[in-house]
């Protein structure tokens, strides 16, 4: 008994849903339709352009707005009413002045096909030049590069060179500072230091003494007069 009912109570609501389905399709269809309908009938209504009596803005009165007062809208009530508008459209056409400005931006941004071609020729030799100035460059300093090679390698000798000396020299410092004192000595305390220093003016002065003894051997050495040739006589 329940069975049967509860089947019928089911189809009841299927069917119920599939009309509430079909009545939504059919009303977004009308809907469509009633929007196309519209769309297709609309007729907006014609501006009313008074040409008998056209507003035209008193420039002398203090309450018309500024821009109201310009040649551009000058321009617009020229465009909308014609000679109605009462205004001389000689008074519209631009100044000498403003001519030449707006020529001169009309050749700035719009070029002529004549200037566009010789704007890219010169672009052209432009960087022409300066990739050869680049390769001019790069081959010199490429020929320079042996030269350089050298030096640096000279150099880097005589810096090796001259650490090699000084960790001699420190190291015979040491040693002279150790056979002075009797104990090694740290080459950071005020007695190596003070003792660096005394060698260093018995070096000076020795080196002085050398340099003078070669002025005066080179004073004393006798001066041969020059030779010259002996005159031939006819």
């Amino acid at each position: 008994m329940a069975a049967p009912m509860l089947c019928r109570r089911t189809a009841l609501l299927l069917q119920t849903l599939n009309g509430l389905s079909l009545s939504k399709t059919l009303l977004s269809a009308n809907s469509k339709c009633g929007l196309l309908f519209q769309a297709a009938t609309y007729n907006p209504k014609p501006l009313k352009l008074n040409l008998h009596q056209p507003y035209i803005p008193d420039k002398d009165s203090e309450k018309t707005p500024q821009w109201q007062k310009t040649a551009k809208y000058d321009g617009k009530l020229y465009g909308r009413y014609g000679s109605a508008s009462g205004i001389d459209p000689a008074s519209l056409w631009p100044s000498p002045e403003q001519l030449d400005r707006i020529i001169a931006e009309e050749n700035e941004w719009n070029p002529s096909l004549e200037v566009m071609l010789k704007n890219i020729a010169a672009k052209e030799e432009e960087e022409t030049e300066k990739r050869l100035a680049k390769e001019k460059l790069i081959a010199a300093n490429m020929a320079k590069m042996p030269k350089m090679i050298a030096d640096w390698r000279r150099e880097k000798r005589e810096t090796k060179q001259k650490l090699k000396e000084e960790k001699a020299r420190r190291a015979k410092l040491l040693v002279e500072a150790r056979e002075r004192f009797g104990y090694a000595v740290d080459p950071r305390s005020p007695k190596f230091l003070e003792m660096v220093a005394e060698i260093e003016k018995e070096e000076k002065k020795k080196r002085k003494l050398l340099k003078r003894k070669l002025k005066e051997e080179q004073a004393a050495a006798p001066v041969t007069p020059p030779v010259t040739p002996a005159a031939t006589f006819s």
